[in-house]
């Protein structure tokens, strides 16, 4: 798994809520650590299915749409610029979100095979979240190291972000969107229009 590979997990268009973790919901450590362990012996099971790979894609789908924190994260990743846009425009680009982001990350996942995921520390970041630290590793690749940025949304916990490298996905995905719609004449319709042709050249 490469850095390009790891800053497309997340960012996924991707990978934190503007919807915050609700201030008093202090995220337990353990909790968080078990959550990513459970969520990546998910998607392991999937990957090393003998299923084929359009159906690893879709049951990937499955577990990213139950494990990630969706709306709060493309809230979070646009900015200002959800004050800017028109109610129609917010909800369209939630939907074109969603889906940029699930099909992205299925699809890049489902065709992993031989995958191992291992979770290693978990360290509380502030009262709300939890950065659990883990290590993918491939058949003939090198590991990577992958933090999830874990908080309790709705009562339950949710990944808010990815860090790759040291750098968090939702921030470099929110700096992405921003100069796409400021090139654009401040327009959030810009930016609605190239997640429609990202989606389109996906398939």
């Amino acid at each position: 798994m490469t850095r390009r590979l790891a800053l497309g997990l997340l960012a996924l268009p991707a990978l934190a809520p503007l919807t915050f973790p609700a201030q008093g919901q202090t995220m337990d450590p353990g909790r968080a650590a078990g959550f990513i362990t459970t969520t990546g012996e998910e998607l392991v099971a999937v990957l090393n299915s003998d299923a084929p790979v359009e159906q690893r894609r879709e049951r990937v789908a499955t577990i990213l749409r139950r494990a990630v924190d969706i709306e709060g994260t493309g809230r979070f990743i646009l900015g200002r610029w959800w004050r800017v846009a028109t109610p129609e425009e917010q909800r369209e680009y939630l939907r074109l979100f969603e889906e940029t982001l699930i099909r992205n990350l299925a699809s890049r996942f489902g065709e992993f095979q031989g995958v191992r995921f291992n979770v290693g520390r978990s360290q509380t970041r502030s009262e709300e979240d939890v950065l659990v630290t883990t290590v993918v590793e491939r058949p003939n690749a090198p590991g990577v190291t992958l933090d999830w940025r874990v908080g309790e949304v709705g009562g339950q916990p949710r990944i808010v972000d990815l860090v790759a490298e040291g750098a968090s996905l939702r921030l470099t995905q929110r700096s992405e969107y921003s100069a796409v719609i400021t090139r654009s004449g401040n327009r959030v319709a810009a930016l609605l229009d190239a997640m429609r042709g990202q989606i389109e050249r996906m398939g």
